[in-house]
């Protein structure tokens, strides 16, 4: 009995999936030491150009908002040329522990194509042909929009956030300065939040794909959704001013939107 089981084409079939998840987890655990490697002897220039560039008023967010002051007094003050935030460490070995621990986020964010690749290579002999083209698109979609939501979540979110909470004054007493842990907490957690937001259109599919969620429910709820959206950009960004607001917000509702593009109308169209 026991030498059929171990013939069962399903059983070897089962075994040989086990197989090649498990082949496919050590080449991603290689991949990303490889990185990991890369982006620590990297990091100390990655941390002074890329890294810390928020903390001073060079960066190119605080470039282009201080023309547009110039401009109109609608745009938030940006003008100030010395703006700049000393980062300090109050730990012995956090430097150390921050160098590892930013080259594994890094080559993480690096690495996610080919994560993304491994899964697809996995999960592609299950599918039926037909099935293969809309999970490809919706893998590379995915891949697509994590890198832009991290791209937003730099180059906007993050600053705006930071200069702002920076610059709050609750007393003229009170002298901020910044701990080395605290900076890059809020800096990892931001952008890879906006790298999962902007995921919100890949979800919406996945649930229409279930019968779980519709066009109509999408638009009926469209209302709620915005003041949903915009009590969310208020809490990522409290600068108080329209123009900071807005400029959350957009991303945020137009990922709504073109979730809406991306879910069935109802559960008879799929069938």
């Amino acid at each position: 009995m026991e030498d059929k089981q171990l013939e069962d084409p399903q059983m070897m079939s089962f075994w040989g999936h086990l197989e090649n998840l498990r082949w496919a987890l050590v080449r991603a655990v290689g991949v990303l030491l490889v990185f990991m490697v890369v982006c620590f002897c990297c990091m100390p220039y990655l941390f002074e150009h890329f890294v810390l560039a928020p903390t001073t008023s060079d960066f190119p967010l605080y470039r282009w908002l201080s023309r547009l002051g110039e401009i109109s007094p609608l745009f938030p003050d940006f003008s100030d040329d010395s703006y700049s935030v000393e980062i300090i460490n109050i730990n012995v070995a956090s430097q150390f522990m921050t160098h590892i621990s930013t080259s594994f986020w890094f080559a993480l964010v690096l690495m996610f194509p080919y994560l993304v690749f491994e899964i697809w290579h996995f999960v592609q002999p299950a599918l039926f042909v037909s099935e293969r083209k809309s999970v490809g698109f919706a893998f590379f979609f995915g891949t697509v929009m994590f890198f832009l939501g991290c791209f937003v979540g730099y180059l906007l979110v993050f600053p705006f956030t930071f200069r702002f909470l920076t610059e709050y004054q609750l007393s003229s007493m009170i002298t901020n300065q910044i701990s080395l842990n605290s900076y890059m907490s809020n800096f990892l957690l931001m952008i890879f939040i906006m790298g999962i937001v902007f995921e919100l259109p890949l979800l919406a599919w996945l649930l229409s794909k279930l019968g779980l969620l519709t066009r109509a429910f999408l638009r009926q709820y469209r209302r709620y959704a915005v003041i949903a959206l915009m009590v969310l950009s208020a809490i990522i960004t409290p600068s108080g001013d329209p123009f900071t607001l807005m400029v959350v917000f957009l991303p945020l509702y137009l990922l709504y939107e073109l979730s809406i593009r991306f879910v069935q109308e109802k559960r008879s169209e799929e069938e």
